[in-house]
C-alpha cells in the first residue's frame, strides 16, 4: 500500500514539474521577440554561422512530428508501437527546441525582417509549445484519463506546422514559387499577378519588364516577407526609397544607383547581389535596368528605347551541347587565372559554358578570342561586353554554333561583318547597344529564325519601342 502510495507521489510530482517546465518555456519563448528583438541589422558572425544550419536541421524535427499520429494509429493493434510514438514525441520535443534557436539565431544574425518573416517566427512559438503540451498531457491518455485532448492537440501542431513550413518556404524559395512557371493563359485565368506591381499604370515598362525582374530575384529577400537591410524592392515606391545605404536607384544615374551596382559585382564580392547563391541577374537583365535607369526610372512611360515594353514570349527550347568533361582540367585552371574564364551553366554539362570576360575586359581583344576556338562547341552564351574586340571577331563567333546569347555592348563594333552571326541558328539574345551599328548593318539579322531579343540602345540603329517589338515579333516563331 505504501509502495503504491509513494509512486502516486511520485507520479503527481513528475506531472507537476512537466507543468511548471512548460510554462517556463513557453514564457521564455513568448518573450523571446520582445526582449531579442528582430531589428533589421545583422550581428554576430557566429550567430549566423551557427543559425545557416537551421534549414538542414528543420527537416528532421519535421519528419519526428509526421511519424507520430502513424504511431498513434498504428498503435491500436501493436502496444510496442504507441510506446514508439511517446519516445519519438519526446525526440520531436528536443529537435524542435534545438532547431528553433538555430533559426531565431539565422534570423537574428542576419537582420531579417518583414512580415513573413515575423510569421514564421510567430508559427514556430506556437508549434513548438502545442508539441510541448502534447508531450505533457500524453501519459493522461495513455493512461485513458483524457480521451480528446491529446488527440486534438496533435492535430493542432500538424497543421502549425504545416503553416509555419509554407512561411519558411516563402522565406527562401519567393512567395510566387510554386506559380513562378505557371502558364501565361492559367495565370490569366486565376488573376495571378504581384499587388506590389505599378496598379496605376500596368502598361508601362515598369510594370510589364522591371518589376518582374526584381520580383525574380530580389523580393524574395527585399519584399513584404522579408526585408534585409530596410530595402523593399517589391514596389516602385520602396526602389526609390532604398534601404539603410540610401536609394537602390537614382533617375538617369546609373552610375550611382545602388542596385545597379551590387548586381554588376563579382560574384565572389561579398556585397554581390542576388545574395546566398541564388541565380544573378542576366547580361540582358542588367542591360535593361540600365537603359531603365538611364532613361528616368519612370513608373508610368511605356517606352525605353532600344527595348520592348512587351515581356519577352515563351523561350526557345534549349539544345542540349556534347560533354566537356575531357577538357575539365583546362577550364578549372582558367577559373583559377586572372584571365577570361568559362563558368559552368549547370552541374549538367550537356547545358554548357559561358564565356565571361567580367574581370578582364578591357584586355581582351580579337586574338584572345581566337584561344577559345576549341572551346567553341560546347559555349552558349559569350560576355563580350566592353571588350576590345572588333569586327574582326565576328568571323570567330560564327563558329560557335551553339551560341544562344551574346553580349557585344560597349565594343567597337561597327557592324559591317553581322551577316556573318546569320550561321548562329540558335542565337536568341544579341546586345550591340553602344556601338557603331546602323540599321543597315542589322537588317541581316532580321531573317535568323530564334533572335528574339537585339537590344541597340545608344547606337545610329537605335530603334524606338515600338520599332523593336515589330523587330521581336518578326524573328519570334
Amino acid at each position: 500500500m505504501l509502495d503504491s502510495v509513494s509512486t502516486q507521489i511520485a507520479k503527481t510530482s513528475m506531472a507537476r514539474y512537466k507543468w511548471v517546465a512548460l510554462c517556463a518555456i513557453a514564457l521564455v519563448l513568448l518573450l523571446l521577440p520582445f526582449v531579442v528583438h528582430l531589428d533589421g541589422k545583422p550581428h554576430a558572425a557566429w550567430e549566423q554561422f551557427l543559425g545557416r544550419f537551421h534549414p538542414l536541421a528543420v527537416h528532421l524535427p519535421i519528419g519526428l512530428v509526421v511519424l507520430i499520429p502513424v504511431l498513434e494509429i498504428a498503435g491500436r493493434r501493436k502496444a510496442a508501437l504507441r510506446e514508439a510514438a511517446g519516445f519519438v514525441l519526446a525526440l520531436a520535443c528536443a529537435f524542435c527546441l534545438a532547431t528553433f534557436i538555430l533559426g531565431y539565431l539565422l534570423a537574428y544574425g542576419s537582420g531579417e525582417t518583414g512580415t513573413t518573416m515575423v510569421s514564421h517566427m510567430w508559427g514556430a512559438i506556437v508549434f513548438v509549445i502545442l508539441l510541448l503540451l502534447c508531450l505533457t498531457v500524453r501519459p493522461l491518455w495513455s493512461q485513458g484519463m483524457d480521451s480528446r485532448l491529446y488527440p486534438i492537440l496533435l492535430v493542432c501542431a500538424v497543421l502549425t506546422m504545416i503553416w509555419t513550413a509554407h512561411q519558411g518556404g516563402s522565406l527562401t524559395r519567393g512567395s510566387n514559387y510554386l506559380m513562378e512557371y505557371m502558364p501565361i493563359s492559367l495565370k490569366r485565368i486565376v488573376a495571378f499577378a504581384s499587388a506590389s506591381a505599378d496598379a496605376a499604370n500596368p502598361e508601362s515598362f515598369y510594370a510589364q519588364r522591371v518589376h518582374p525582374i526584381l520580383d525574380s530575384h530580389c523580393v524574395s529577400c527585399h519584399g513584404a516577407g522579408k526585408s534585409q537591410a530596410g530595402l523593399r524592392l517589391d514596389s516602385y515606391e520602396g526602389l526609390l526609397r532604398g534601404g539603410k545605404s540610401g536609394p537602390a536607384v537614382i533617375a538617369r544615374e546609373p552610375g550611382r544607383s545602388l542596385l545597379l551596382a551590387r548586381v554588376t559585382l563579382s560574384p565572389s564580392d561579398k556585397h554581390f547581389m542576388p545574395a546566398e547563391g541564388r541565380p544573378p541577374l542576366s547580361q540582358g537583365d542588367i542591360a535593361l535596368l540600365r537603359a531603365w535607369i538611364q532613361q528616368g526610372a519612370s513608373s508610368a512611360s511605356k517606352v525605353v528605347a532600344g527595348f520592348s515594353a512587351a515581356p519577352a514570349s515563351d523561350a526557345v527550347p534549349l539544345q542540349p551541347v556534347g560533354d566537356y568533361s575531357a577538357l575539365a582540367g583546362e577550364i578549372n585552371q582558367m577559373r583559377q587565372s586572372q584571365g577570361a574564364k568559362l563558368l559552368a551553366v549547370s552541374s549538367k554539362a550537356s547545358d554548357g559554358l559561358i564565356l565571361s570576360t567580367f574581370d578582364v575586359a578591357a584586355g581582351f581583344g580579337d586574338s584572345q578570342l581566337l584561344q577559345f576556338q576549341k572551346f567553341e562547341p560546347y559555349i552558349v552564351e559569350a560576355d563580350l561586353a566592353r571588350t576590345g574586340i572588333t569586327d574582326a571577331s565576328l568571323e570567330t563567333l560564327s563558329h560557335f554554333t551553339h551560341l544562344r546569347s551574346l553580349h557585344l555592348e560597349g565594343t567597337s563594333i561597327s557592324g559591317n561583318s553581322l551577316a556573318k552571326l546569320k550561321e548562329l541558328s540558335q542565337l536568341t539574345y544579341l546586345n550591340l547597344s553602344e556601338t557603331k551599328v546602323t540599321r543597315a548593318a542589322i537588317a541581316p539579322l532580321q531573317s535568323m529564325p530564334n533572335l528574339r531579343h537585339l537590344y541597340l540602345f545608344g547606337t545610329p540603329a537605335q530603334a524606338t519601342a515600338n520599332d523593336s517589338a515589330q523587330l521581336n515579333s518578326g524573328n519570334s516563331q
